[in-house]
């Protein structure tokens, strides 16, 4: 944290609450903006990628300002959309939670809180450091959300096999997630040093 903030309980509690409130508004916009990256060839042509913006914007919440602001906004993001809007991918409310991926959902927490631990270490604060964060939640997150298939496709009826799902959810998605880790880190780094985290 920065120095003055960490001396004075209040300024620390209403950083972290600020930070958690900036996080969720990210993510509740992030889901709704679709993933594309520039390709370095002429003429330049942007790449869709199969992904949005609602996981790296929580990820950067969490390396930017903490473990704590991080779950706090992930805690959030899905409460309004269980019990208030329909903020995720196919919509919202409490029989989401019996999905494919609601565990992905769910797995936003974890994340937050290993990418946000990991990068307060010490000698974390460079572009590979905070990338290594952002990835390590981001596997969080898929672990999360693999159990909840595991889980959903030996008790619940849902369409399409484990393989499928697996693919589907996790393996597809993967490698673009990953580069939008690194895009994170390439963001999160200037934004700590401007905001004096060491």
């Amino acid at each position: 944290m920065q120095d003055g903030v960490s001396r004075i309980p209040i300024l620390r509690g209403l950083a972290t609450f600020s930070a958690a409130l900036a996080g969720l508004m990210m993510t509740l916009i992030g889901a709704f903006i679709p993933a594309a990256m520039l390709v370095p060839i002429f003429p330049l042509q942007v790449l869709s990628l199969p992904s949005t913006w609602q996981v790296p914007s929580l990820l950067l919440c969490s390396l930017i300002a903490g473990p704590k602001s991080g779950v706090i906004a992930g805690v959030a993001y899905l409460s309004i959309g269980i019990f208030h809007l329909p903020v995720f991918h196919g919509g919202g409310s409490i029989p989401y939670i019996f999905t494919p991926s609601f565990g992905y959902l769910i797995g936003l927490i974890p994340a937050s809180w290993v990418s946000g631990q990991i990068a307060n270490q010490r000698k974390m604060n460079d572009f590979l450091g905070l990338t290594f964060s952002a990835i390590s939640g981001l596997l969080a997150l898929h672990l999360i959300g693999i159990i909840n298939l595991l889980i959903g496709s030996a008790l619940l009826s849902w369409n399409g096999s484990f393989p499928e799902m697996l693919f589907s959810y996790s393996i597809g998605v993967l490698p673009s997630q990953i580069a939008l880790c690194c895009g994170i880190s390439l963001i999160a780094l200037p934004l700590r040093r401007l905001l004096l985290i060491e």
